[in-house]
């Protein structure tokens, strides 16, 4: 430790820096622990280079996937963009470029097991994989996933910014912890989401059908 920034050995003869605000909240970090970093920055110094490393990048959690999901090394997968809150959540959309590809299935792979790998080396930062769509309200209703939605509408007197309507035992999934979920679709897609309820359509009650018989009979 170097105050509250971290000295990463990456080899016998060089030393690197994670620095206070590049750490996952949370995350310890033990003599001769082994793990992945991204390198953020490279600098140089009257003492050499001074390497600079982030465990909250998003081209971790990029290179992460792929040296783990043989689709994307193979480019039959894209990965279109990636939003994180280091350690906590990360929305990745992918899009297939070779037909009869599943990007969701391909990342998430046999029980999980590959999404898992990726998360347990980001301290269980939970990973959420959405299709891109060039169509973008389509875009936003898949980047709130694991939420469903009913419907997304365009607010015509503001620019880029729609209002997202979902069923009341869906809503706090979709705004998710203190907002994460709906911060980081905005982020994601680059549109300002309003979300709201919609009543679920439901028959006519007995109380419903009388009530009606009365105000004709008035």
């Amino acid at each position: 430790m170097d105050g509250e920034n971290v000295i990463i050995q990456l080899n016998d003869k060089t030393d690197a820096t994670l620095p206070k605000k590049e750490k996952i909240p949370g995350e310890r970090y033990k003599p001769g622990d082994v793990m992945k970093l991204y390198v953020l920055d490279v600098k140089q110094t009257v003492r050499g280079p001074k390497i600079l490393l982030s465990r909250t990048h998003p081209g971790l959690l990029r290179r992460l996937m792929e040296l783990e999901i043989p689709e994307i090394q193979q480019g039959a997968i894209e990965i279109k963009n990636i939003v994180r809150d280091g350690g906590a959540r990360a929305k990745v959309s992918l899009s297939a470029l070779i037909p009869d590809v599943d990007p969701v299935g391909a990342c998430v792979g046999n029980g999980g097991s590959r999404i898992k790998a990726i998360s347990s080396a980001l301290k269980g930062e939970k990973v959420d994989v959405i299709i891109f769509s060039d169509d973008p309200l389509i875009y936003i209703k898949n980047s709130l996933s694991p939420a469903q939605v009913a419907r997304v509408e365009p607010v015509l007197d503001h620019e880029r910014t729609v209002t997202v309507y979902v069923y009341p035992d869906q809503l706090s999934l979709a705004i998710g912890k203190a907002g994460q979920n709906v911060r980081l679709a905005a982020k994601l897609t680059g549109w300002k989401i309003d979300i709201t309820t919609v009543e679920p359509d439901r028959m006519p009650t007995l109380k419903d059908i009388f009530h009606e018989v009365f105000d004709d009979e008035q």
